[in-house]
């Protein structure tokens, strides 16, 4: 078969191994050897804030020093429920150190949503927002048994005091009030930084103790927990060192991606594991700020998805900036226009733009192209050092596919998940063994050329991208059948014309009999009420459609692919 004589190792870079042996340490312990060597380097940037290595340590110690003493460490989690800002990462730090596991949790999620992630994980502890704190937690805090402590962050606690009292006297910054929870003890970020020493706690994890639980739809069905082990993250850290030859204590990050993302969360780890430095993005809409921020930083590494690529593209600052510093652009999560990557190239320097693929479940990178040597546009890249990659047939899953033919993606190493919390039958589908080795099948459907690169030609169906976050179709409407007026109802995307390789969230409904006779935009506007109560912005569906019969398998499911055939000859 073509995958076994691994084609892809004569694409490397002169210098990077067919396989990566990565250090036999925690990451805990890798960060105090960091700080110990680059102690005054800085870590974060966050608008005007620099903390130092040493700053970061220190706090973060404080941080797992709460942690240990209101009952947190090994085997528990801990839910981080921020946005980009220099509390996530303090606390994301000092989880570890505590021997927690982390669960990196949206902002905008609702308040449903984070009671179910936070009661599927039985977290014990949780660092979020006083806006989130008092909007959503509060209200559903006594059906969240296991959650004992829980921390509040401000938004503007980092910035420097002017900023601050501006911020608040402008409402610049979403902002909410805290009070105490029946059986939970609630206390500000800012007091466990005051209250707790600096000190590191005894707590040690393992190499093959959690380090995340991470929430994805995975390969099928609704949002459950990845579990990476330290590990799984040290694998993938050795593979992307491999790969792009950081240069340590040298390096500025400056990432789009939310942290609570596996994505944005690798990409940071990955700063403090090579003491480089990493600009803070809370919101990656706000174009202006980030032209700002590299103008002032100027990043060596910039990480976004293509969209953030091409609206910053957009912005006539972008284009008069000097990127000499820039080393390469890392672009994932969707496809990237050809012609766009080109433009973009024409602005950064040609050759830096590096495409890459990976999921969750792989800590998360499995493909890149090549940092140094000749790139292909449109392709995911080569399998990274250690890595094994088949494509097999779609139907039987096992049978490996010629070169050139479609088959879905399956991949084999170090960086592979340990499995879904406390769900065997899922792990059972997306972990399966083949040849003594254990794969992860990837839902993704892709082919490789006769160098070793992968290009992804579809995506996991009921999965959408919507400006970067995913949508799993199958807890969007099982939440939907809720409603009195749906009788069937199927979440497809339809192509974002103005964000190439992101989707527009439509909602296919059969209604009810006992709706038939009201009038259609009366229900739409009940249904898409409903959506906005019970789902995160993006989930919400922009298109309601109405059908006269939904189609349907032959064992009685929802026949999705009849549905985006439909919008097919639409377009056509």
């Amino acid at each position: 078969m073509p995958y076994d004589a691994k084609p892809w190792l004569k694409s490397y870079d002169v210098g990077v191994p067919a396989t990566v042996e990565a250090p036999e340490i925690s990451f805990p312990t890798h960060f105090d050897e960091i700080v110990a060597a680059y102690p005054d380097r800085p870590a974060l940037h966050f608008y005007g804030t620099t903390l130092t290595f040493k700053q970061l340590q220190a706090q973060s110690n404080r941080v797992a020093q709460a942690l240990v003493a209101h009952g947190c460490g090994p085997g528990d989690v801990v839910g981080i429920n921020l946005p980009n800002i220099p509390q996530y990462l303090i606390a994301q730090v000092g989880a570890a150190k505590a021997g927690c596991a982390s669960s990196g949790m949206s902002p905008l999620l609702t308040a449903r949503e984070l009671r179910y992630q936070l009661n599927d994980s039985k977290a014990k502890a949780l660092f979020t927002l006083d806006a989130i704190f008092e909007h959503r937690l509060a209200g559903t805090a006594n059906e969240i048994p296991a959650l004992k402590l829980v921390a509040v962050a401000g938004i503007l606690d980092y910035l420097p005091w002017i900023k601050r009292i501006l911020g608040r006297l402008l409402k610049k910054a979403p902002h909410g009030k805290i009070g105490p929870l029946a059986d939970k003890t609630v206390v500000r970020f800012s007091r466990i930084l005051a209250d707790y020493p600096d000190t590191s706690p005894e707590a040690a994890p393992g190499l093959d103790d959690p380090f995340l639980v991470q929430y994805t739809g995975g390969t099928t069905g609704v949002p459950k927990g990845t579990i990476l082990t330290h590990r799984n993250l040290a694998v993938n850290q050795a593979q992307i060192e491999t790969w792009t030859k950081p240069e340590y204590g040298s390096e500025v990050f400056l990432s789009g991606f939310p942290l609570f993302h596996l994505a944005g969360l690798a990409m940071g780890l990955a700063a403090l594991a090579t003491a480089s430095a990493q600009v803070l993005i809370p919101n990656p809409r706000d174009t202006g700020f980030i032209v700002k921020q590299i103008a002032v930083y100027g990043p060596t590494v910039l990480v976004n998805v293509p969209s953030l690529y091409m609206m910053l593209m957009e912005d006539p600052g972008f284009q008069k900036l000097d990127f000499s510093s820039l080393k390469f652009c890392l672009s994932g999560a969707s496809p990237f226009p050809s012609d766009s990557i080109l433009e973009l190239e024409r602005i950064i320097g040609k050759g830096k733009v590096m495409e890459v693929y990976g999921l969750t479940e792989s800590s998360p990178i499995i493909t890149m192209n090549p940092r140094f040597g000749p790139k292909k546009i449109g392709s995911v890249g080569l399998p990274v050092s250690g890595t094994d990659v088949r494509l097999v047939d779609l139907e039987n899953g096992t049978t490996p596919v010629p070169l050139r033919e479609e088959g879905e993606l399956i991949a084999s190493g170090g960086q592979v998940m340990k499995g879904y919390l406390n769900k065997p039958e899922e792990t059972s589908i997306a972990l399966r063994e083949h040849d003594g080795k254990v794969w992860l099948h990837t839902g993704d459907v892709a082919r490789m050329d006769e160098d070793g690169f992968f290009y992804i030609v579809d995506r996991t169906k009921d999965m959408l991208n919507v400006g970067g976050f995913k949508v799993f179709s199958r807890e969007v409407e099982e939440k939907l059948y809720e409603h009195p007026a749906i009788e069937f109802c199927a979440i497809i995307g339809l192509p974002n014309t103005r964000r190439p390789g992101t989707d527009i969230v439509k909602l296919v409904v059969q209604v009810s009999r006992s709706h038939r006779a009201r009038n259609d935009e009366e229900v739409k506007a009940d249904i898409l009420s409903f959506a906005r109560e019970n789902f995160s912005p993006f989930k919400v569906p922009k298109i309601i459609e109405f059908v006269e019969e939904m189609p349907l398998t032959v064992v009685g499911k929802v026949d999705k692919k009849a549905l985006r055939s439909h919008i097919g000859n639409e377009g056509s």
